[in-house]
């Protein structure tokens, strides 16, 4: 890919509370997601993800994650908090994935927990809307803060949107997009004070470390705007039938 690629976007997720989500759109972030997995400790309550939809309606993306949830459960949470983006991370098959995106009307997002190059390669199968990568650490579904190898990504065809995820903060993420070029970065534990509850001034540095990514002007005599300018929204990609 080209070094005058447009910059990655910022999906921050495992968001609790409507103040960080409030940041998280001030940032210009794609996507927040609220994990509605009970075996996560960064599990958002009902009250707190009807308050994150109806706040960030039409200002971001707004996606669930589920591990092996029941499609009843799925398409009521979709309804309920306003989601746009439905994020597997359990064993959900691509029948499942493609019934929720019917159901629901919400792009979806297959992820997977990348040990080794098989786990990219069997992505292929899940014709969503985007792929995500993910560290591989057993017994736990994400948000580990753990890295994987990078390079494994270049067995992904590119034939959808790519995000990647797995311990991202603000010191590692212009390194992570060099070596990947995703369409966008996913942090969570990168920027926390605690399970659930960000730090802003981290979010805020993530963001800015995103956007010095950005290609600079080619003409001396043009300021560079563009690495200090919130990423303009993609066309979002279509629901393969």
């Amino acid at each position: 890919m080209s070094d005058h690629a447009p910059t990655s976007r910022i999906k921050f997720c495992g968001v609790t509370r409507l103040q960080d989500a409030e940041h998280a759109a001030e940032l210009g972030a794609w996507a927040v997601g609220m994990i509605l997995w009970s075996g996560s400790a960064r599990r958002c309550s009902r009250a707190e993800a009807e308050a994150i939809g109806a706040a960030l309606h039409r200002r971001t993306e707004v996606a669930g994650v589920f591990v092996n949830a029941h499609l009843d459960q799925v398409a009521e949470a979709a309804d309920a908090f306003g989601l746009t983006l439905l994020q597997f991370h359990g064993d959900e098959g691509p029948v499942y994935c493609n019934e929720a995106a019917r159901r629901t009307g919400a792009k979806v997002i297959k992820a997977a927990r990348v040990a080794g190059r098989s786990d990219i390669r069997d992505l292929r199968a899940f014709q969503t809307d985007f792929h995500l990568l993910d560290a591989h650490v057993p017994g736990k579904q994400g948000g580990t803060g753990e890295t994987f190898a990078w390079e494994l990504a270049s067995e992904h065809p590119r034939d959808r949107p790519l995000i990647l995820s797995g311990g991202l903060h603000p010191g590692n993420v212009a390194d992570a997009i060099a070596a990947v070029r995703p369409f966008a970065v996913d942090v969570a534990s990168g920027v926390e004070l605690e399970p659930g509850v960000k730090d802003h001034v981290r979010m805020t540095a993530f963001a800015e470390a995103v956007r010095a990514t950005a290609p600079r002007s080619e003409s001396p005599d043009e300021p560079d705007t563009e690495a200090h300018e919130p990423a303009a929204p993609a066309a979002e990609p279509k629901h393969a039938a």
